[in-house]
């Protein structure tokens, strides 16, 4: 009878410590490719390296692009100067046009008086409007420059951002978890070059069936389980961050043939990771009552 009780109690106990949902940690992991192509003469990064967002961390040869943007400026340039001398140009002819509006009112003022002829006064229009063609034409030629410097600034746009592209920013604050590549190597756009997650906050994906989806809710506190040494746990506060949609076949790895036909839900608690915590370690929950 002694020893029937003590079996009890102890089934009691396990039932007790026995956690509701298991799973492993992962973690939002991002893969920085190259945005250009070319040789990878710089890469200031090694695995277990925690980098800032914004931070530089390589670059590609840019030797070709800074070839083409000197090109582009020097083109600019001459393209520019002609300016000088079409505003010139305009403003002389404007002079003229100012000079010959001056003789057609003296010449209209001889006309009234008789002193001149009505051929003079065509051929002063004559005049007039031929210096305002020329005017119009000259104006012609500084609309074409600028649309041309218009062309070689959307050259020099397009070109500086081949060079910003060369430069490898590193996008979120993290630890680089896989090197890809190294200096010197070749590399072309959209080839990976490291990866990098945010280990300071990780989550568990677990698995919970039907009859306990009711207990859980979104940012609800729950136990965070996490091996310590052979037979220990050690506990960590966790939230519920994430709930699914829909129920899914119990993963492989998760539970016993016999109950991977049993439909649960996928559930991810965000967990404050203290170093402790490693991307695809298991972990267990346990809901608060």
């Amino acid at each position: 009878m002694l020893i029937l009780l003590m079996a009890l109690l102890a089934s009691c106990s396990e039932n007790g410590n026995k956690s509701d949902a298991y799973g492993n940690f992962e973690s939002k992991e991002i893969t920085v490719s190259a945005e250009a192509n070319g040789k990878l003469v710089n890469l200031n990064l090694e695995e277990g390296d925690q980098l800032k967002k914004g931070q530089k961390v390589g670059m590609i040869d840019t030797t070709a692009y800074w070839l083409k943007k000197k090109q582009l400026l020097s083109q600019k340039e001459a393209v520019a100067s002609k300016l000088d001398n079409i505003e010139a140009q305009i403003n002389v002819q404007k002079q003229q046009k100012e000079n010959l509006t001056v003789t057609k009112k003296r010449i209209q003022k001889m006309l009234d008086d008789g002193a001149a002829t009505g051929q003079q006064m065509d051929d002063i229009i004559g005049k007039i409007k031929v210096v305002e063609k020329q005017i119009q034409a000259t104006k012609t030629q500084r609309d074409n420059i600028y649309k041309e410097l218009e062309t070689l600034n959307t050259k020099l746009e397009e070109v500086q951002k081949n060079i910003n592209d060369c430069f490898i920013i590193n996008p979120v604050k993290g630890t680089v978890l896989t090197k890809y590549t190294h200096e010197n190597e070749f590399t072309a756009m959209g080839k990976p070059v490291y990866n990098i997650a945010d280990l300071s906050s990780m989550e568990l994906r677990v698995y919970v069936s039907g009859g306990q989806l009711h207990k859980v809710k979104l940012r609800q506190e729950v136990d965070v389980l996490i091996d310590k040494g052979k037979e220990d746990y050690k506990t960590m506060p966790g939230t519920v961050s994430w709930i699914a949609d829909e129920a899914e076949f119990t993963p492989k790895i998760i539970q016993t043939k016999e109950e991977r036909v049993n439909l649960v839900y996928a559930v991810k608690i965000r967990v404050k990771n203290d170093g402790s915590i490693k991307i695809g370690m298991p972990g267990e929950i346990r809901i608060k009552n």
